[in-house]
């Protein structure tokens, strides 16, 4: 039997679609990233499902490491249950050695039965990338030492615990964790094969990096998004309350969002350096063509689309995410345009490694478009924001339904002619068929997803389809259910 190959999982944090140069960005320099584009296959309508947290990365990365769909998470991937079989598991079982360096933000228990090496290990979610604290492997799992840490200590003398051996005080984030990277490749000397799962802190807010990226984007040169707005487009209880929101002030200011683009390119281009670096080690070490590289982010992020800043929306911006893949297997300078999901990486990376996909993953291989590009495994994708928005997406058409106690209202997009999603075409005539049947979809997945939410339950259901039955006879839907009226009386009728 041929040796499998080696497989090195690149991860970025907030890292959303259309932060590559190849792939359509020019104002953006990522020569490594670019290198990977034409070396193998970009999927460049990959998307997460959403979160049912407010830290969307959480669930995200618990998706892409369990294979498990959105609802059968566990705390929204606090943990990972011993019976979902991780992807780092499921390497070890069949012979591997799993390699994790930088963040993991699902639970200590979940880390220690899918790798057998590690170094620089993150527990947690963000941090300052100039002071992380950090963990050795343990081969015996006991990450039980803390260290005191005052987060605010210009405002507060309040101290918390983290669970770390040390901090490590001036090296950055990505230059901590692509060194491990590096000295893993260079000192690697077993006649096994290798998963390594390199988990970034970048391009995550706060966005600071070295001197000589600081500077490499001017942000008066930078182009604002066509969607680009100073308030909100819709305020659905997190564009005033969420953390990511408070990042920038109302109301947005062009040149305020030019700076925070700019930076946030900054941090991507040094995270492409030192990928580059990591890639120079393979090559040198003789292993490039044997490893098959994946290269994604765990959620997108506004940065001034929609007046919003922040992931907690299903907007294109914050679901679309980049998802690059090349090595032994997989064509090169191919674009896909079907639609995958990130959980669908963990079956798709058995199928190429020649092993059995576990029961307990959910997602679907999508190993065949290697083979044939017009293969399709998701004809539709559903979406979801905790209890607030649900969403339905296909080939051409996005419906996303907002429902809170002050909220009721219905968004459709034309993605074909509006990718931007700046244009709603809910309650305009012609397009009622379309909302219906989407609608109509919407609630087959939510139930197909086990999505147990109350407030997109039946007793809602009944009464949209009664006000599409009425919209597509002609009789109209009731006062205040479109996006100019955001009322509160719409759907409050359970019966």
């Amino acid at each position: 039997m041929a040796k499998r190959p080696n497989v090195l999982f690149l991860l970025t944090d907030d890292q959303r679609a259309g932060t590559i140069h190849a792939l359509g960005n020019e104002e953006i320099s990522t020569p490594n990233m670019d290198w990977l584009v034409h070396q193998g296959t970009s999927f460049t309508r990959a998307h997460i499902p959403g979160g049912t947290a407010s830290a969307v990365c959480m669930p995200s990365r618990a998706m892409i490491n369990s294979g498990k769909t959105l609802f059968h998470l566990e705390e929204s991937g606090r943990n990972i249950p011993t019976d979902h079989v991780t992807m780092g598991q499921c390497f070890l079982q069949n012979g591997y050695h799993a390699m994790e360096i930088g963040k993991w933000h699902n639970g200590v228990e979940s880390f220690c039965r899918s790798f057998d090496d590690g170094a620089n290990i993150f527990f947690g979610g963000m941090w300052d990338h100039w002071n992380v604290p950090v963990n050795d492997f343990k081969e015996d799992g006991k990450y039980d030492k803390q260290i005191h840490f005052t987060p605010n200590f210009s405002a507060s003398s309040d101290s918390i615990k983290v669970l770390a051996e040390r901090i490590t005080a001036g090296v950055h984030s990505t230059d901590l964790f692509s060194g491990s990277a590096v000295d893993y490749i260079k000192n690697y000397d077993s006649d096994q094969p290798f998963f390594m799962y390199l988990s970034f802190l970048a391009p995550h807010d706060p966005r600071t990096m070295p001197e000589e990226f600081r500077n490499m984007y001017d942000p008066e040169k930078i182009t604002l998004p066509p969607n680009f707005q100073e308030m909100p487009v819709v305020n659905c209880g997190w564009s005033n309350k969420g953390r990511d929101e408070n990042t920038e002030q109302y109301p947005r200011r062009p040149e305020a969002i030019r700076q925070h683009i700019a930076d946030y390119y900054a941090m991507i281009s040094h995270v492409d350096y030192r990928i580059g670096q990591i890639l120079d080690a393979l090559r040198e070490k003789g292993m490039l063509e044997d490893t098959i590289i994946v290269f994604t982010g765990d959620n997108g992020l506004a940065v001034g689309q929609h007046g919003l800043m922040g992931k907690q929306n299903i907007y294109e911006h914050s679901v679309g995410v980049p998802l690059v893949m090349c090595g032994p297997g997989i064509p090169k300078d191919r674009i896909n345009e079907n639609f995958v999901y990130l959980l669908d990486i963990y079956p798709t990376l058995c199928d190429l490694c020649g092993m059995e996909i576990p029961a307990s993953v959910d997602g679907i291989s999508f190993a065949k478009m290697f083979e044939d590009p017009d293969y399709v495994t998701r004809p539709e994708l559903y979406l979801a924001f905790q209890s607030r928005i649900r969403g339905v997406m296909d080939e051409r058409y996005k419906l996303v339904e907002y429902r809170t106690e002050d909220l009721k209202l219905t968004q459709l997009f034309d993605l074909k002619n509006d990718p931007w999603e700046r244009n709603n075409f809910y309650d305009i005539a012609g397009y009622e068929e379309i909302t219906a049947r989407l609608r109509q979809r919407l609630f087959e997945l939510r139930d197909e997803w086990e999505d147990e939410s109350t407030i997109f339950g039946q007793q809602y259901w009944q009464q949209w389809r009664r006000y599409d039955e009425a919209a597509v006879r002609g009789v109209g839907r009731p006062k205040g259910s479109n996006m100019a009226n955001q009322v509160k009386d719409w759907g409050t009728d359970k019966k």
